[in-house]
């Protein structure tokens, strides 16, 4: 069976327009990513997804209910920009929301569901974000989110479903079973360290609810936008991180399952920004076809009580282990790796062959353990091949 036929069975892979310029999108720009994804490498690499965020809408639906593109913003219309991005071999997303408004206050989905669906199937839309905003507070978000994954794979069109409800309402207990392909499990990212780390760590008992159809979103990546959001919130006067935060942000996503959506302006992307969103090692950690979780290892000695300094293992379609060593923390640390700890005793006779995931080069062959040092804000990712 041809893999890439199946909706969902990796993590999603794209770019959505919201981290970086909110409101203020048009056509052009979106048109711009889409010929950058092709001339820059992204489309080789594996993203796939353009998304047009909130605020892409008129105020308010048509006579029959439809919702209108802003014709100043997409004045070609959808459907001419699906093409467009379908023509360079990409696909396309859009957004709504399961409340009567969107959060910038655009109308919502709701109880127009399968109406909406049908027209994005229409214009040509192969991925659906959809928030959480305005819902009526007598209605489950669990209801809403069934609702419209039942309409979604029935407007006659394949059309990835993102569910984003922020990871309220236990959504772990429920939405794998809704038929979303993937899910926010956070609140907003924000382009700051503190908000990389708080929502890594928030994540780092939950590797059992990601897989493959049903994805773990730790929402959009924030690498290599230093700060460069038209929304404070997101960033532009509380944030930007440094390349190593941005490098060790990207191997924490890719390592824990999360869909990779970048948030940055790529058509100003610098060289360590594109090699960090590039890395194919990193992109191949996260697009293995078992799509498993990652489980974590507290370090040795036994006084690293805190959050901030872990090893992540995720188990490899081809019996190799990509391992994480996460330095969270505001000073250096060794971090100290019991293969015993991965279920390979020393009395077995192998050993694990290293390779060095960010500086492309192999590390030599180790027994027993492996101890490295990392630098604050820092990570080393390897994959590890058991040898004898």
């Amino acid at each position: 069976m041809d893999n890439s036929s199946l909706l969902g069975l990796k993590p999603a892979m794209g770019w959505n327009s919201w981290n970086t310029f909110t409101w203020d999108i048009n056509e052009q720009l979106i048109r711009d990513v889409a010929d950058r994804f092709v001339s820059e490498g992204y489309k080789d690499a594996g993203y796939e997804y353009i998304v047009i965020d909130d605020c892409w809408s008129l105020k308010e639906r048509d006579a029959e209910g439809n919702l209108v593109p802003d014709p100043k913003k997409f004045p070609s219309g959808m459907k001419a920009l699906a093409n467009y991005i379908h023509s360079k071999g990409l696909k396309f997303g859009m957004y709504s929301c399961v409340g009567t408004h969107t959060c910038a206050g655009f109308p919502g989905s709701f109880e127009h569901e399968f109406q909406d669906a049908q027209l994005f199937a229409e214009w040509g839309v192969d991925y659906l974000k959809y928030d959480y905003c305005f819902k009526p507070r007598n209605i489950s978000g669990e209801l809403l989110y069934k609702r419209m994954s039942l309409a979604l794979k029935n407007c006659g069109r394949d059309i990835l479903f993102s569910a984003c409800n922020w990871g309220a309402d236990n959504v772990y207990d429920w939405i794998r079973e809704s038929g979303a392909h993937m899910y926010r499990s956070t609140g907003d990212i924000q382009d700051n360290w503190d908000s990389i780390k708080n929502i890594a760590i928030s994540q780092l008992d939950k590797g059992s609810y990601t897989g493959s159809f049903c994805h773990n979103d730790m929402d959009m990546l924030v690498v290599g936008m230093y700060g460069g959001s038209n929304n404070d919130f997101i960033g532009s006067k509380i944030g930007g991180c440094s390349d190593n935060e941005y490098k060790t942000h990207f191997s924490l996503w890719s390592m824990m399952g999360s869909p990779l959506m970048i948030g940055c302006d790529i058509r100003n992307a610098n060289q360590v920004t594109k090699d960090i969103l590039l890395n194919p090692e990193l992109i191949a950690i996260n697009q293995d076809t078992e799509g498993r979780g990652a489980y974590r290892i507290k370090p040795e000695p036994q006084w690293f009580h805190s959050d901030d300094v872990f090893m992540l293992v995720k188990v490899l379609t081809d019996g190799d282990l990509a391992i994480g060593f996460f330095n969270l923390s505001d000073t250096q640390r060794e971090i100290s790796l019991l293969f015993w700890d991965l279920g390979l005793p020393s009395a077995t006779g192998y050993s694990l062959e290293l390779y060095d995931c960010w500086e492309h080069k192999e590390l030599g062959t180790f027994k027993e353990r492996f101890s490295p040092v990392v630098p604050a804000h820092d990570c080393l990712v390897v994959r590890a091949k058991l040898v004898k």
